[in-house]
C-alpha cells in the first residue's frame, strides 16, 4: 500500500520507526518517518486527529506544510514520535486529499465548506482556497426556497399532479372585494402572506408551495396530498356594519398549521396511516358541528370563514 492513500485518521502504532537524519530534516525534532527518501511516512497528530502521510505528498505544493517538512520551519513532536500540528483535525483528511490529487470533493453544508475554507488559508493551499471560494458564492447565488407563481388553471393541474409531494397553495386577490374592507382586514392578509412564507422556508423540500393571484377569492388556503385535495381554508367572510357590507380577512393561524400536517402525512407513505386519518376526520366532524351551528345564528349578518374537507378516499389505483 502506497503512503499517498494513507489519509484516514489512524492510531499509533508500535511499529519500529527510524529516526530523520539532521542532513535530510534540519529543523525537524524526533521526527520519525520509514521507508525510503520521498515516500517516507509522517505520523502527524492535528489537534488529536491522528494521521499518516508522505514527505512527497506534504511538499508537493508551496504551502505551510512544505515549509515545515522541508527543513524551512520547525516542528514538534511527542513522545512517541507524533508530529504535532495545534489546528483542528477534522477536515485536515480533505486537506491530504487536495494536496493528493488536485482536486477534492468539498462538503454539502455551507458551514463546513467555511471551515475547510479557514484551515486551507491557514495551510496556504491558494488552490483550495479558491475551490472553496467559488463553492460558498454559488450557494449564495443560489435560491433557497422557488415558489411557482399559478397564471392558468393547466398550470396548477399540472403542478399538482405531477408532484410526488403534497401541496399548498395560497390564494390572495386583494382586488377581487366588491365591498370595503374592516379595519383589520388589510393586517390579516399580510399575516396569512407572511405565515406562507414561513412555512414554505421550514418545509421547503418537504411540500410543494404555490402561489395563486388570479383565482376568484380574496384569501384561501388549498391543501393537497397524492395529486387531489385534501382540504379547504378560506379566510374571508362578510360582515354588515349598520346598514353597510364590508369584506372581512381572518387568520386562522391554527387551523392553517393543523392543515398543512394533515398535508404532511402523504409525504413518504403511498396511503396515510388510518389511525391518523380517523383521527382528523372525528375532530373535524366536531369542529363543523359547531361551526353549523354558529352559522345558523349568524347566517342573517356574516359568512363565517368557512373550512372544507375533501374525501380522502379514492378508488383509483396509486400512482394514477
Amino acid at each position: 500500500m502506497s503512503g499517498e492513500s494513507c489519509l484516514h485518521p489512524l492510531r499509533p502504532q508500535a511499529d519500529p520507526v527510524l529516526s530523520i537524519t539532521s542532513t535530510e530534516c534540519p529543523k525537524i525534532k524526533s521526527c520519525s518517518q520509514r521507508g525510503t527518501a520521498g515516500s517516507k511516512y509522517v505520523r502527524l497528530n492535528v489537534g488529536g486527529a491522528l494521521y499518516y502521510s508522505t514527505v512527497q505528498v506534504l511538499t508537493r505544493q508551496d504551502t505551510l506544510l512544505k515549509s515545515m517538512f522541508s527543513g524551512k520551519m520547525e516542528v514538534f513532536t511527542d513522545k512517541e514520535g507524533w508530529i504535532l500540528i495545534d489546528r483542528c483535525g477534522k477536515h485536515f483528511g480533505s486537506i491530504l486529499s487536495y494536496l493528493r490529487d488536485g482536486s477534492v470533493t468539498l462538503p454539502k453544508s455551507r458551514q463546513a465548506v467555511m471551515e475547510l475554507f479557514t484551515e486551507a488559508k491557514y495551510y496556504q493551499i491558494q488552490g483550495l482556497v479558491d475551490l472553496c471560494q467559488r463553492a460558498l458564492q454559488d450557494n449564495m447565488q443560489k435560491a433557497v426556497c422557488v415558489i411557482p407563481v399559478i397564471t392558468s388553471q393547466k398550470e396548477e393541474e399540472r403542478l399538482i399532479q405531477g408532484c410526488t409531494r403534497p401541496a399548498v397553495k395560497l390564494l390572495y386577490n386583494r382586488g377581487n372585494n366588491k365591498y370595503s374592507y374592516t379595519s383589520n382586514s388589510d393586517d390579516n392578509l399580510l399575516k396569512n402572506i407572511e405565515l406562507f412564507e414561513k412555512l414554505s422556508l421550514s418545509y421547503n423540500g418537504r411540500v410543494l408551495f404555490i402561489k395563486d393571484v388570479i383565482g376568484d377569492e380574496i384569501c384561501c388556503w388549498s391543501f393537497y396530498g397524492q395529486g387531489r385535495k385534501l382540504a379547504e381554508v378560506c379566510c374571508t367572510s362578510i360582515v354588515y356594519a349598520t346598514e353597510k357590507k364590508q369584506t372581512k380577512v381572518e387568520f386562522p393561524e391554527a387551523r392553517i398549521y393543523e392543515e398543512t400536517l394533515n398535508a404532511l402525512l402523504y409525504e413518504t407513505l403511498p396511503v396515510p396511516d388510518n389511525s391518523l386519518l380517523e383521527a382528523t376526520r372525528r375532530r373535524a366532524h366536531c369542529c363543523s358541528h359547531s361551526e353549523e351551528d354558529e352559522s345558523v345564528e349568524l347566517r342573517e349578518r356574516v359568512r363565517r370563514i368557512h373550512i372544507k374537507r375533501y374525501s380522502t378516499y379514492d378508488d383509483r389505483p396509486l400512482g394514477h
